[in-house]
């Protein structure tokens, strides 16, 4: 039985550092990984890349970025054997295998570079619609493929890692792929190296887990945790290290970071990235479906958590499938506003505005007018004063808002406005600029024909074949009822307090969906968090916020989480929404400086931050 594979997260997204593969690779000799995986894809790049590759872009559709992180590390990579797994192709994944070739060419190295197509899958969508108008729905919003007011450009499967393990076991030193589900680099890698196949779900289950919990890199080791003022002491939170999964032949995990760097690895940690943009207790991925009811950590060593109580049923019989079209244009004008009177000086520009765009106002499909902070009281700077009015708008042709019918208009009312109006003089933020639509749904993963590409003198390819043993489940993930009003009331006296002086959050996006999950330090304030935190509390909580739409409540109880899915809460998703939160990353934030009742023993005499050692 082979020893356990240690797995290096080294990169989330195309805007993460770019010295994650060079920094895990150069500490082998003290810190040694197996594989190092590295996800550059989201749903906004996915956007983009696809009208690149529609257009013709001479620079290529793939992500750039990978090819220069991967250039400062290739080096070490060869030297000691470390095996790549990227999800970096994009909308153009035969390119970037040739770039890559080209790159460990040029360094005279020995590596194989294989990549896996059959993401691309706009034909196999068109030819199913044109049989069956109903077959695709959008998995957000419910609307139907067929009724979309915009015209499908691109479309792209999620697909599972056995070709990401096939390469490997065909001898492939670097595997590139233009869309698998981000934690499929882990499952792939780990089935490789114990020779898993589709019958052992156990295993799998745990390694897509392992995934979710190191595919955004640094998130799991201190970014985007909300208890981060604990890094502060001894500048922890300076050069966060990356994360290491190591999975057993039996599918045991345990995550930890690298050596001698800063962050924390801890249950906390590892709850949060857990919580993020997760749908409810159901995981699922073209290998296997993870099921996260009892899911469970504990702290083995400093930075070392073990992770159990993960449970496993087949995946279902389709993936989930990214569809794009051009969305017109949108521009933005931002104005100052500071001092007294904040929300009448908004008032009055924005009638001003609208009155003023009147000729030309019906050609916009969004008008905005978003007022982003609150000035402090008895104000210490002119800094501490000002608020920004965020001015936003699409429209289907870049004309449409063309300089003479937005941004001079708005220019032109700055002697009419409100008292010491100033707007930001870079005219480039209203330069319009292309948005794109995403249609989230599923097809069947029988219409995905995914094949690995090997880099041999035959041109050898291989056939995935895809999951023989499949699941149906309900369209709607099992939501746990909400206590009844008033179920706090045995937690004792109750000052009025910000949620997060005792709770964490973390939330996220999928699609126009947010996601946003509680979790607290003991046993105790989870019974209380539970009780607090019904649907409609949360829709109190969010206030002007809350859109009127459905919200799912799950709870995980092991590690003391209440889990919420803010259904169509970011406007049309991150590649043309109007918010500034365009990935939900803030929602958490937002909920946990909302005031609650909160049990004073709660707060163990603390004003300044999240009570109790988690």
């Amino acid at each position: 039985m082979k020893r356990a594979i240690r797995i290096g997260g080294a990169s989330g997204s195309s805007l993460d550092r770019r010295t994650g593969f060079a920094q895990l690779a150069a500490a082998y000799p003290d810190d040694p990984v197996d594989v190092i995986i590295g996800d550059f894809m989201s749903e906004g790049n996915m956007t983009t890349t696809a009208a690149k590759r529609v257009d013709g872009a001479a620079g290529g559709a793939f992500d750039p970025v990978f090819v220069e992180a991967l250039s400062l590390a290739v080096m070490d990579i060869a030297k000691y054997h470390i095996k790549v797994v990227v999800n970096a192709g994009a909308s153009d994944t035969q390119r970037l295998h040739r770039v890559v070739v080209d790159l460990v060419k040029a360094r005279q190295l020995a590596l194989k570079v294989a990549w896996i197509s059959g993401d691309e899958v706009l034909p196999a969508v068109l030819e199913r619609l044109q049989s069956d108008p109903q077959a695709f729905s959008n998995m957000c919003t419910g609307e139907n493929l067929a009724s979309w007011p915009f015209e499908p450009l691109f479309a792209q499967a999620y697909l599972g890692g056995f070709g990401i393990a096939a390469a490997l076991a065909h001898g492939a030193d670097i595997v590139v792929c233009g869309r698998v589900s981000d934690a499929s680099l882990v499952t792939g890698a780990a089935a490789w190296w114990h020779g898993w196949d589709r019958s052992h779900l156990p295993q799998l289950a745990n390694a897509l887990v392992a995934g979710h919990l190191i595919e955004c890199s640094t998130y799991v080791t201190g970014g985007n945790f909300s208890g981060f003022k604990e890094l502060e002491e001894g500048g922890r939170w300076l050069d966060l290290g990356y994360p290491i999964a190591e999975i057993g032949a039996d599918g045991e995990v345990v995550i930890t970071k690298q050596k001698n760097t800063g962050g924390i690895l801890s249950v906390a940690t590892c709850t949060s990235q857990m919580l993020y943009e997760i749908q409810g207790p159901w995981y699922f991925n073209s290998d296997v479906t993870a099921i996260l009811d009892n899911i469970s950590f504990t702290q083995i060593a400093k930075d070392r958590v073990a992770m159990t109580g993960v449970q496993h049923a087949p995946p279902p019989p389709t993936t989930k499938v990214g569809i794009t079209a051009r969305g017109g244009f949108q521009a933005e004008v931002h104005y100052y506003l500071v001092g007294l009177d904040i929300h009448a000086k908004a008032r009055m520009f924005e009638q001003q505005v609208r009155r003023y765009l009147a000729p030309n106002i019906s050609k916009f499909t969004l008008l905005a007018f978003q007022l982003l902070g609150v000035p402090a009281r008895d104000p210490q700077s002119q800094n501490a004063a000002t608020a920004t009015l965020r001015i936003i708008a699409q429209a289907p042709r870049a004309d449409d808002l063309a300089s003479a019918k937005f941004v001079r208009p708005l220019f032109d009312l700055i002697m009419a406005a409100y008292p010491g109006g100033t707007v930001h003089m870079d005219g480039r933020w209203g330069t319009p600029r292309p948005v794109f639509e995403l249609f989230v749904t599923k097809m069947e993963q029988k219409d995905v024909k995914q094949q690995v590409h090997l880099e041999d003198a035959k041109g050898t390819v291989v056939e995935v074949p895809p999951p023989s043993v499949t699941r149906i489940f309900p369209a709607r993930q099992p939501s746990t009822p909400s206590f009844s009003e008033g179920a706090t009331r045995d937690f004792g006296e109750t000052v009025r307090a910000p949620l997060g002086l005792v709770v964490h959050a973390r939330s996220g996006d999928k699609g126009s969906d947010s996601n946003v999950g509680f979790f607290v330090a003991n046993e105790e304030q989870f019974q209380w968090l539970r009780r607090l935190l019904s649907v409609d509390k949360v829709k109190a909580l969010l206030a002007s916020e809350y859109n009127g739409k459905e919200i799912d409540r799950f709870e995980f109880p092991n590690i003391r989480a209440v889990h919420f899915l803010l259904h169509d809460h970011l406007d049309r998703g991150v590649s043309c929404t109007s918010t500034v939160d365009f990935l939900g990353k803030n929602v958490a934030e937002f909920l946990r400086a909302r005031e609650v009742d909160v049990p004073r023993r709660f707060l163990g005499g603390r004003s300044d931050g999240v009570s109790g050692k988690l």
